[in-house]
């Protein structure tokens, strides 16, 4: 997934409001979009360095957008609108083990009567139903967790892909995790345990659990290698 263009540097002055942002570039402050409604916990630290994009858009209100966050040396992916991008050039060029050669990609399929799931795949008479979930906490070195705030939409995700199991779906969730600095993967019981303790349901119940990080390149984001998940 590559940028339009390169991004620039900036050092962070603060969030507010969920969607905005102040930032430094230069001795000049912007006022930047947040593309990311979660807690972003851990990330906000005043100082740290970012990275943003500018849009040539005459309507856009913003010309600016995060893009990523620096977090101990190391380059956090905040924007939650390229988590499916990331994923989508992933299956198209065979980067997944468990997706290789899909004959059919489709997104945001829905399901149920108010369900969409990110996406869905076929191949050799099989339909895959795959929801994708954007990761950027890592509270201790070499560990991301998810999530980082009570998330009533992940727990129904969780639940609309039993209800494709029982359909005859295979169903998947992957938690990409936008930093290259962790090796592992948590659940963040402390942070939301009804959601932990739904997941560890669903997996005995035939949900498949995919974690992978990603790899920060001058052009763009890309899926890097599989991560370990541990309970």
């Amino acid at each position: 997934m590559n940028f339009k263009k390169k991004l620039i540097l900036g050092k962070l002055i603060k969030r507010y409001k969920r969607f905005f942002v102040d930032v430094k570039i230069n001795q000049k402050i912007v006022v930047a979009h947040c593309p990311n409604t979660g807690s972003m916990m851990g990330l906000l630290k005043k100082g740290n360095r970012v990275w943003l994009s500018k849009t040539d858009n005459p309507k856009r209100k913003l010309k600016y957008t995060l893009q990523l966050i620096e977090d101990n040396k190391s380059k956090v992916g905040i924007n939650t609108h390229l988590t499916n991008q990331i994923v989508l050039d992933a299956l198209k060029k065979n980067l997944i083990n468990n997706f290789l050669n899909p004959e059919i990609i489709k997104q945001e399929v829905k399901f149920g009567v108010n369900t969409r799931f990110d996406f869905l795949l076929s191949k050799n008479n099989k339909k895959y139903f795959i929801e994708v979930k954007n990761v950027t906490l890592s509270r201790k070195k070499g560990i991301a967790e998810f999530p980082d705030a009570v998330t009533s939409r992940g727990l129904k995700h969780i639940k609309e892909l039993l209800k494709a199991s029982e359909k005859g779906f295979e169903i998947f969730l992957i938690f990409l995790i936008q930093r290259n600095d962790c090796n592992e993967f948590m659940l963040a019981q402390d942070i939301d345990p009804k959601y932990c303790e739904l997941l560890k349901k669903a997996v005995k119940k035939k949900l498949n659990v995919l974690c992978y990080d990603c790899k920060f390149l001058p052009k763009g984001i890309k899926l890097n290698q599989k991560i370990k998940f541990n309970f």
